[in-house]
């Protein structure tokens, strides 16, 4: 028998060693572009109470608002639609390692021989073992995570969507059903000075440009009133909707406007946003993927390297027997060496670089476009804290005006007409009051959206093993 020389031996082993250690090779992450500010330059509410990312709407004090908060993230079918996404990539990232394992096929056919004389029954049984070598299985493992992570991402981005929309719909309504109020007051005012004013022409008093100009006020008042009972509808409707209603709540028509916001500082820094803030984990995830196409990319310039075997059971059904070979077994290596499209594989890689650069911008820009909107956020807070201030000083200036003009009426210097344009002012100033109280709140709910508040999804039992994570 001939005998294999030692030196070619060696080389099988060396080749054998080197092709077990090429599947050790780790898929290259990139560093994330992760700078951002030290503090945010507008101020946080420094000495107050930290309000926490997680439950912050409870800041408002407002127990039904608590109870809607809590039935939409219990009820909310986009929400419930999200968590079936995450659950199957989850369950999909938990297998990632299947397709490198053994796999195993069953056949069996009729078969006819060459000569067309005889008919066989085979039956076989095959297996192919694809060993992922070249960082082949890492990548496959990467993108089964990046992929798990970016729907958590995507879970999460709606749980903080979900919570800013209901606590934003809740305040319209109340911010309505304050002004809808205001402004039913408003109408009976304009209707009385529209009543005087026909009086007033009756007895020569007045002119019919000043009937006039009263019935004009009080048709545009009835309007506004018509316009805001309407957002008042759509507030309402749009709230049902995220608890999963099919209407609206009659009780709601009595919430009330939001008196203010409380003290509250903001306990997140800039850099907190990289965990908190759902876009910037897409992006994450996303760089994450396009790492994993790189790799897979890398790793089909290598030879690609699967264990196959088979096992072939013939039956002869035309003379209905059995012969010596009827059972024929087979294995062996099979190798896929790139060649003639050595160039198209080489393309992929070099698309797998501009992608992970294109990946890598957009974390950035999700960066850059979270501090901004928690920046323009504070500084919204910071100037409707102002123009409240303004407004309510210009409040309490008519308030005094028409408490002077009742001690007229009541001391006979001053006739009902003359005080109506005061009580209307001054109802108006209330109206621009309640309206900058909103606006502040709503800063307020925009503020915590764009730093990710919301509760966390729950989380699933550890699997088997966690996928790698990148971090900044």
């Amino acid at each position: 028998m001939h005998r294999c020389p030692e030196s070619f031996k060696l080389r099988c082993a060396a080749l054998l060693a080197s092709a077990l250690l090429s599947g050790c090779m780790s898929v290259p992450v990139p560093e994330l572009p992760a700078q951002v500010p030290g503090a945010w330059s507008q101020a946080a509410g420094e000495g107050a109470r930290a309000v926490d990312l997680r439950s912050w709407w409870t800041a408002l004090d407002d127990p039904r608002l608590n109870a809607l908060v809590e039935e939409a993230l219990r009820r909310n079918l986009d929400l419930e639609q999200s968590a079936r996404l995450l659950q199957g990539e989850r369950e999909v990232a938990g297998r990632w390692r299947s397709r490198y394992l053994p796999g195993f096929a069953v056949g069996a056919r009729p078969v006819q021989d060459a000569e067309a004389k005889d008919s066989y029954f085979h039956a076989s049984i095959d297996m192919v073992w694809e060993l992922g070598l070249f960082g082949a299985a890492e990548s496959g493992k990467l993108q089964a995570g990046a992929d798990a992570d970016l729907a958590a991402a995507r879970e999460q981005g709606l749980r903080v969507s979900v919570v800013a929309a209901v606590v934003r719909n809740y305040l319209d309504l109340g911010v309505a059903n304050g002004q809808i109020a205001l402004l039913t007051q408003m109408a009976e005012l304009d209707r009385e000075a529209e009543r005087l004013a026909q009086v007033r022409l009756n007895t020569r008093l007045g002119t019919p440009q000043d009937a006039d100009t009263a019935s004009v006020r009080r048709q545009r008042t009835l309007a506004a009133l018509a316009s805001m009972r309407l957002a008042a509808e759509r507030s309402a409707r749009a709230l049902a909707l995220l608890l999963g209603r099919d209407a609206p709540d009659p009780g709601w028509s009595a919430v009330a406007p939001s008196q203010g916001l409380p003290a509250f500082a903001v306990g997140e820094v800039p850099a907190d946003l990289l965990r908190t803030r759902p876009d910037i984990r897409e992006a994450e995830a996303e760089v994450l993927q396009a790492a994993a196409r790189l790799g897979m990319a890398r790793s089909a310039l290598y030879p690609r390297l699967s264990l196959g075997g088979s096992v072939l059971y013939a039956y002869n059904m035309t003379q209905n027997r059995r012969s010596n070979n009827n059972f024929v077994p087979a294995g062996g290596p099979t190798i896929d060496i790139p060649l003639w499209d050595w160039g198209a594989r080489q393309a992929q890689v070099k698309a797998g670089e501009q992608g992970i650069a294109a990946a890598l911008a957009g974390y950035r820009k999700a960066v850059l476009s979270g501090v901004s909107e928690v920046e323009e956020s504070l500084s919204a807070l910071a100037r409707e804290r102002e123009r409240i201030a303004a407004l309510d000083e210009a409040r309490r200036v008519l308030d005094r005006r028409a408490g002077s003009q009742r001690k007229l009426a009541s001391l006979g210097l001053s006739s009902p007409f003359d005080g109506l344009e005061g009580r209307r002012a001054l109802l108006e100033a209330q109206s621009d009051v309640a309206l900058a109280r909103g606006a502040r709140t709503l800063a307020f709910v925009a503020l915590y959206k764009a730093l990710g508040g919301a509760p966390l999804a729950p989380q699933p039992e550890q699997q088997e093993q966690q996928p790698q994570q990148v971090r900044p």
